[in-house]
Protein backbone atom coordinates (compact mmCIF):
# COMPACT_ATOMS: atom_id res chain seq x y z
CA UNK A 1 0.00 0.00 0.00
CA UNK A 2 2.48 2.71 1.09
CA UNK A 3 5.49 1.33 -1.53
CA UNK A 4 3.02 0.79 -4.88
CA UNK A 5 -0.37 2.81 -4.59
CA UNK A 6 0.99 6.30 -3.66
CA UNK A 7 -2.06 6.41 -0.68
CA UNK A 8 -2.51 9.03 1.85
CA UNK A 9 -0.39 9.00 4.84
CA UNK A 10 -3.71 8.65 7.05
CA UNK A 11 -4.63 5.54 5.26
CA UNK A 12 -1.55 4.35 5.49
CA UNK A 13 -1.34 4.38 9.35
CA UNK A 14 -5.11 2.83 9.36
CA UNK A 15 -3.68 0.08 7.52
CA UNK A 16 -0.58 0.02 10.33
CA UNK A 17 -2.64 -0.35 13.32
CA UNK A 18 -4.18 -2.91 12.10
CA UNK A 19 -0.97 -4.92 12.06
CA UNK A 20 -0.57 -5.83 15.38
CA UNK A 21 -4.31 -7.40 15.51
CA UNK A 22 -4.69 -9.23 12.12
CA UNK A 23 -3.38 -12.15 10.33
CA UNK A 24 0.99 -12.86 10.80
CA UNK A 25 1.25 -9.91 13.26
CA UNK A 26 -1.15 -10.43 15.98
CA UNK A 27 0.62 -14.63 15.49
CA UNK A 28 3.61 -12.72 15.94
CA UNK A 29 2.79 -11.31 19.29
CA UNK A 30 0.60 -13.82 20.50
CA UNK A 31 3.94 -16.20 20.49
CA UNK A 32 6.20 -14.32 22.95
CA UNK A 33 6.84 -16.32 26.28
CA UNK A 34 6.36 -14.15 29.64
CA UNK A 35 10.16 -13.24 29.74
CA UNK A 36 9.71 -11.56 26.40
CA UNK A 37 11.69 -14.08 23.88
CA UNK A 38 10.31 -15.80 21.37
CA UNK A 39 10.72 -20.18 21.47
CA UNK A 40 10.47 -23.73 19.69
CA UNK A 41 11.92 -26.75 21.21
CA UNK A 42 14.19 -27.09 18.40
CA UNK A 43 16.42 -24.15 18.55
CA UNK A 44 18.18 -21.55 20.59
CA UNK A 45 15.73 -18.43 22.12
CA UNK A 46 18.40 -16.24 20.42
CA UNK A 47 17.70 -17.39 17.05
CA UNK A 48 13.82 -17.80 17.25
CA UNK A 49 13.71 -14.40 18.99
CA UNK A 50 15.73 -12.74 16.36
CA UNK A 51 14.17 -13.78 13.37
CA UNK A 52 10.87 -13.48 14.51
CA UNK A 53 11.25 -10.32 15.37
CA UNK A 54 12.86 -9.32 11.91
CA UNK A 55 9.65 -10.47 10.29
CA UNK A 56 8.09 -8.61 12.73
CA UNK A 57 9.68 -5.71 11.10
CA UNK A 58 8.87 -6.56 7.77
CA UNK A 59 5.16 -6.60 8.54
CA UNK A 60 5.67 -2.44 8.84
CA UNK A 61 3.89 -2.96 12.36
CA UNK A 62 3.65 1.02 13.88
CA UNK A 63 6.16 0.53 17.16
CA UNK A 64 3.80 2.73 19.07
CA UNK A 65 1.10 0.27 19.22
CA UNK A 66 0.24 -0.62 22.75
CA UNK A 67 1.25 -4.44 21.93
CA UNK A 68 4.05 -3.99 20.34
CA UNK A 69 5.72 -1.38 22.48
CA UNK A 70 4.79 -4.40 25.64
CA UNK A 71 6.97 -6.54 23.64
CA UNK A 72 9.19 -5.24 22.85
CA UNK A 73 9.63 -3.85 26.52
CA UNK A 74 9.27 -7.49 27.80
CA UNK A 75 12.13 -8.60 25.86
CA UNK A 76 14.34 -5.68 26.84
CA UNK A 77 13.60 -6.71 30.71
CA UNK A 78 13.52 -9.97 30.34
CA UNK A 79 16.84 -11.37 28.77
CA UNK A 80 20.35 -10.60 28.41
CA UNK A 81 23.13 -11.93 25.71
CA UNK A 82 25.80 -13.50 27.38
CA UNK A 83 28.33 -16.31 26.72
CA UNK A 84 27.82 -18.45 29.98
CA UNK A 85 29.78 -21.85 29.07
CA UNK A 86 31.14 -20.49 26.29
CA UNK A 87 27.78 -20.58 23.93
CA UNK A 88 26.28 -17.08 23.71
CA UNK A 89 22.49 -17.39 24.19
CA UNK A 90 19.05 -15.43 25.50
CA UNK A 91 19.67 -15.80 29.23
CA UNK A 92 17.64 -14.20 32.26
CA UNK A 93 18.73 -10.81 33.38
CA UNK A 94 19.97 -11.94 36.73
CA UNK A 95 22.80 -13.80 34.83
CA UNK A 96 24.37 -10.42 33.33
CA UNK A 97 25.06 -9.61 29.85
CA UNK A 98 23.70 -6.88 27.19
CA UNK A 99 20.09 -6.35 26.88
CA UNK A 100 18.77 -8.06 23.13
CA UNK A 101 19.16 -4.65 21.62
CA UNK A 102 23.13 -4.11 22.61
CA UNK A 103 23.67 -7.56 21.07
CA UNK A 104 26.26 -9.56 21.26
CA UNK A 105 29.53 -10.34 19.61
CA UNK A 106 28.80 -11.64 15.63
CA UNK A 107 28.37 -8.55 12.85
CA UNK A 108 26.03 -10.67 11.27
CA UNK A 109 23.63 -11.48 14.13
CA UNK A 110 24.10 -7.84 15.61
CA UNK A 111 23.05 -5.78 12.51
CA UNK A 112 19.86 -7.50 12.64
CA UNK A 113 19.27 -6.81 16.25
CA UNK A 114 20.57 -3.17 15.30
CA UNK A 115 17.80 -3.07 12.98
CA UNK A 116 15.20 -4.13 15.31
CA UNK A 117 16.13 -1.65 18.36
CA UNK A 118 16.39 1.30 16.11
CA UNK A 119 13.37 -0.09 14.51
CA UNK A 120 11.32 -0.43 17.48
CA UNK A 121 12.66 2.77 19.53
CA UNK A 122 15.87 1.54 20.86
CA UNK A 123 18.84 2.28 18.53
CA UNK A 124 21.54 1.31 20.84
CA UNK A 125 24.45 4.10 19.84
CA UNK A 126 26.99 0.99 21.29
CA UNK A 127 26.05 -1.28 18.87
CA UNK A 128 26.37 1.01 15.54
CA UNK A 129 29.77 2.08 16.51
CA UNK A 130 31.17 -1.22 17.12
CA UNK A 131 29.65 -2.34 14.06
CA UNK A 132 31.13 0.73 12.16
CA UNK A 133 34.38 -0.31 14.12
CA UNK A 134 34.10 -3.86 12.64
CA UNK A 135 34.35 -2.98 8.89
CA UNK A 136 36.95 -4.39 6.69
CA UNK A 137 39.19 -2.80 4.23
CA UNK A 138 37.00 -4.29 1.49
CA UNK A 139 34.10 -1.94 2.51
CA UNK A 140 31.93 -5.22 3.89
CA UNK A 141 31.84 -7.43 7.15
CA UNK A 142 32.58 -11.11 7.89
CA UNK A 143 31.51 -12.89 10.91
CA UNK A 144 34.96 -14.72 10.48
CA UNK A 145 36.63 -11.63 10.86
CA UNK A 146 39.76 -11.31 11.55
CA UNK A 147 40.18 -14.58 10.90
CA UNK A 148 39.12 -13.80 7.27
CA UNK A 149 40.32 -10.42 5.72
CA UNK A 150 37.63 -10.59 3.12
CA UNK A 151 34.12 -9.50 3.31
CA UNK A 152 30.96 -11.83 3.20
CA UNK A 153 27.81 -10.94 1.15
CA UNK A 154 25.73 -12.35 3.96
CA UNK A 155 27.24 -10.50 6.90
CA UNK A 156 27.24 -7.23 5.23
CA UNK A 157 23.56 -7.19 3.87
CA UNK A 158 22.52 -7.89 7.36
CA UNK A 159 25.06 -5.15 8.83
CA UNK A 160 23.65 -2.84 5.89
CA UNK A 161 20.22 -3.28 6.93
CA UNK A 162 20.96 -2.00 10.50
CA UNK A 163 23.57 0.73 9.95
CA UNK A 164 20.36 2.34 7.82
CA UNK A 165 17.49 1.35 10.19
CA UNK A 166 19.27 3.54 12.84
CA UNK A 167 20.52 5.89 10.94
CA UNK A 168 16.65 6.95 10.05
CA UNK A 169 16.03 6.49 14.05
CA UNK A 170 18.47 8.58 15.37
CA UNK A 171 18.42 11.38 12.32
CA UNK A 172 21.05 13.41 10.24
CA UNK A 173 22.06 15.59 13.19
CA UNK A 174 23.26 13.41 15.32
CA UNK A 175 26.56 13.16 16.06
CA UNK A 176 27.04 9.77 14.96
CA UNK A 177 25.51 9.91 11.38
CA UNK A 178 27.68 11.01 8.61
CA UNK A 179 29.95 8.51 10.28
CA UNK A 180 27.17 5.65 9.49
CA UNK A 181 26.69 7.37 6.35
CA UNK A 182 30.15 7.09 5.26
CA UNK A 183 30.00 3.07 6.56
CA UNK A 184 27.16 2.62 4.26
CA UNK A 185 28.22 3.98 1.39
CA UNK A 186 31.84 1.81 1.54
CA UNK A 187 29.34 -1.44 2.25
CA UNK A 188 27.20 -0.97 -0.66
CA UNK A 189 30.33 0.12 -2.91
CA UNK A 190 31.51 -3.63 -2.05
CA UNK A 191 28.10 -4.94 -3.30
CA UNK A 192 27.58 -2.89 -6.04
CA UNK A 193 31.55 -3.44 -7.25
CA UNK A 194 30.55 -7.12 -7.71
CA UNK A 195 27.26 -6.12 -9.23
CA UNK A 196 25.27 -7.70 -6.34
CA UNK A 197 26.22 -10.95 -7.32
CA UNK A 198 29.40 -11.93 -8.86
CA UNK A 199 33.01 -12.03 -7.79
CA UNK A 200 35.16 -9.20 -8.72
CA UNK A 201 38.38 -10.70 -9.45
CA UNK A 202 36.14 -12.88 -12.78
CA UNK A 203 32.82 -11.10 -13.04
CA UNK A 204 31.37 -15.00 -12.27
CA UNK A 205 28.02 -15.77 -10.24
CA UNK A 206 29.68 -15.75 -6.76
CA UNK A 207 26.53 -18.11 -5.62
CA UNK A 208 24.23 -19.76 -7.38
CA UNK A 209 21.71 -19.06 -4.26
CA UNK A 210 22.75 -15.17 -4.62
CA UNK A 211 19.97 -15.34 -7.57
CA UNK A 212 17.45 -17.59 -5.51
CA UNK A 213 14.69 -15.05 -4.26
CA UNK A 214 14.24 -15.73 -0.76
CA UNK A 215 11.93 -14.85 2.15
CA UNK A 216 11.79 -15.13 5.04
CA UNK A 217 15.67 -14.69 4.49
CA UNK A 218 17.09 -15.14 7.50
CA UNK A 219 20.86 -14.05 7.29
CA UNK A 220 21.38 -15.32 3.66
CA UNK A 221 22.04 -12.58 0.94
CA UNK A 222 20.47 -13.01 -2.42
CA UNK A 223 19.73 -10.00 -5.21
CA UNK A 224 16.50 -9.17 -3.94
CA UNK A 225 17.17 -8.47 -0.90
CA UNK A 226 20.38 -6.50 -1.71
CA UNK A 227 18.48 -4.50 -4.60
CA UNK A 228 15.50 -3.66 -1.69
CA UNK A 229 17.84 -2.02 0.70
CA UNK A 230 19.53 0.28 -1.89
CA UNK A 231 15.70 0.90 -2.84
CA UNK A 232 15.11 1.83 0.82
CA UNK A 233 17.87 4.59 0.84
CA UNK A 234 16.37 6.45 -1.39
CA UNK A 235 19.23 7.03 -3.81
CA UNK A 236 19.24 6.33 -7.43
CA UNK A 237 19.76 3.28 -9.31
CA UNK A 238 23.21 3.03 -9.88
CA UNK A 239 24.07 1.18 -13.45
CA UNK A 240 26.02 -1.43 -11.52
CA UNK A 241 22.39 -2.94 -10.69
CA UNK A 242 21.11 -3.22 -14.00
CA UNK A 243 22.19 -6.90 -14.61
CA UNK A 244 20.61 -7.59 -11.17
CA UNK A 245 17.71 -5.76 -12.09
CA UNK A 246 17.66 -7.73 -15.52
CA UNK A 247 17.81 -10.95 -13.48
CA UNK A 248 14.87 -10.03 -11.21
CA UNK A 249 13.15 -9.10 -14.17
CA UNK A 250 13.40 -12.01 -15.82
CA UNK A 251 12.07 -14.17 -12.70
CA UNK A 252 8.64 -12.59 -12.69
CA UNK A 253 6.24 -15.81 -14.30
CA UNK A 254 4.16 -15.05 -17.55
CA UNK A 255 0.97 -15.67 -17.83
CA UNK A 256 -0.85 -18.99 -18.02
CA UNK A 257 -3.23 -20.10 -20.37
CA UNK A 258 -5.93 -22.01 -18.45
CA UNK A 259 -10.17 -22.41 -19.25
CA UNK A 260 -11.54 -19.27 -19.46
CA UNK A 261 -8.59 -16.75 -19.77
CA UNK A 262 -5.37 -16.64 -17.97
CA UNK A 263 -4.30 -17.85 -14.59
CA UNK A 264 -4.21 -14.63 -12.59
CA UNK A 265 -2.91 -16.80 -9.80
CA UNK A 266 0.82 -16.77 -10.99
CA UNK A 267 0.41 -13.85 -13.61
CA UNK A 268 2.91 -11.42 -13.48
CA UNK A 269 3.71 -12.51 -10.27
CA UNK A 270 7.68 -14.25 -8.42
CA UNK A 271 7.45 -17.46 -7.34
CA UNK A 272 9.04 -17.83 -3.51
CA UNK A 273 12.51 -20.04 -4.74
CA UNK A 274 13.86 -20.75 -1.19
CA UNK A 275 12.36 -19.82 2.79
CA UNK A 276 14.58 -19.98 5.53
CA UNK A 277 12.06 -20.48 8.17
CA UNK A 278 12.89 -23.30 10.03
CA UNK A 279 13.57 -20.95 13.24
CA UNK A 280 10.55 -18.82 13.45
CA UNK A 281 7.73 -19.31 15.34
CA UNK A 282 5.02 -18.72 13.26
CA UNK A 283 4.00 -19.85 9.80
CA UNK A 284 4.37 -17.67 6.95
CA UNK A 285 2.07 -18.98 5.26
CA UNK A 286 4.18 -20.04 1.66
CA UNK A 287 5.57 -22.45 -0.02
CA UNK A 288 8.66 -23.20 -2.53
CA UNK A 289 8.10 -22.87 -5.92
CA UNK A 290 4.66 -21.49 -5.88
CA UNK A 291 3.77 -17.85 -6.05
CA UNK A 292 4.83 -15.13 -3.26
CA UNK A 293 3.28 -12.20 -1.76
CA UNK A 294 6.61 -11.70 -0.08
CA UNK A 295 8.45 -11.71 -3.15
CA UNK A 296 6.05 -9.80 -5.63
CA UNK A 297 5.83 -7.22 -3.47
CA UNK A 298 9.56 -6.53 -2.87
CA UNK A 299 9.94 -6.71 -6.63
CA UNK A 300 7.46 -4.42 -7.69
CA UNK A 301 8.75 -2.30 -5.55
CA UNK A 302 12.42 -2.59 -6.31
CA UNK A 303 11.28 -2.34 -10.29
CA UNK A 304 9.47 0.71 -9.55
CA UNK A 305 12.37 2.38 -7.96
CA UNK A 306 14.39 1.15 -10.47
CA UNK A 307 12.19 3.62 -13.00
CA UNK A 308 12.35 6.47 -10.96
CA UNK A 309 8.78 6.47 -9.23
CA UNK A 310 9.57 6.94 -5.47
CA UNK A 311 12.38 8.30 -3.22
CA UNK A 312 13.20 6.71 0.22
CA UNK A 313 10.69 4.27 1.92
CA UNK A 314 10.40 5.67 5.48
CA UNK A 315 8.61 3.73 8.40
Amino acid sequence: MRDLTDASPAAIAAKRARVPHEGLGVEILACQKPDGSWRRADAPAWLTTLFTLLLLRATGVDRAEPAVESAVARLEMGMRWNDQGGCWELRPPETGGNTFFEGEEEPCINGGALAIGACFGRPPESLARRLVSEQLDDGGWNCEAPKSTRSSFHTTICVLEGLLEYERAVGSAHQIATTIAAARWRGEEYLLERGLFRRRSTGEVATPAFLELAFPPRYHYDILRALDYLRATGVPPDPRVADALHVLESKRQAPTSVVGGMDWKTDGRWLLDRAYDEALTVMVGESAGEPSRWNTLRALRVLRWADGHSGPILP
